[in-house]
């Protein structure tokens, strides 16, 4: 009986992960963005977006203007989100450049990006911001910050029944969840 228990939690757990994942893909192609939920990292983009907000991105065909909120990741592990402040249109090859700029800073951008790079180009946009939702990444921020929390999270998710509390009948009648608490 106790084999039986584990495989069908270990099938349950395959197929939460399986949604998830189908979940996420669906994302990804519905926005077009490779990323289409990242949560903000910095107060760079107060007062508008806090630290821990949760940004719904879009990737989209339209022209990114001068004002729009995007993520761009110019070869760095993080992603950053920021405004556009120009747009710059090459006339030789059509192509676009953006500049931005973090609404609390100071500077323009141009220091984050490759050196000897002045503008960021139509591949390094992840998406455009195109809703967000306050103070729903903290839980992101804290197990980013804090290793031991995300360890312990990790554990504190291992939901499963014990063969132990089974009734006669052989179904569990208590759920039991390990974590550090």
């Amino acid at each position: 009986m106790q084999i039986r228990h584990a495989l069908v939690h270990l099938i349950t757990l395959g197929m939460v992960i399986s949604s998830a994942l189908m979940i996420w893909k669906g994302l990804i192609i519905m926005t077009g963005s490779e990323s289409p939920l990242v949560v903000v990292l910095s107060e760079s983009m107060e007062p508008g977006f806090e630290r821990g907000d949760i940004l719904f991105l879009q990737m989209r065909k339209h022209p990114i203007r001068t004002g729009d909120i995007v993520v761009f990741n110019d070869g760095r592990e993080i992603p950053i989100v920021h405004r556009v402040i120009e747009v710059h249109e090459r006339r030789d090859n059509a192509q676009v450049d953006f500049l931005t700029k973090g609404d609390n800073n100071p500077m323009d951008d141009r220091i984050l990006y490759t050196h000897g790079q002045l503008w960021l180009q139509q591949h390094h946009i992840m998406g455009r911001a195109i809703g967000y939702l306050p103070k729903a990444g903290w839980v992101t921020l804290v197990m980013t910050e804090k290793p031991v929390i995300k360890y312990c999270n990790v554990e504190g998710f291992c939901i499963f029944f014990r063969p132990d509390v089974c009734g006669s009948d052989g179904k569990a009648d208590t759920l039991v969840v390990i974590g550090c608490y």
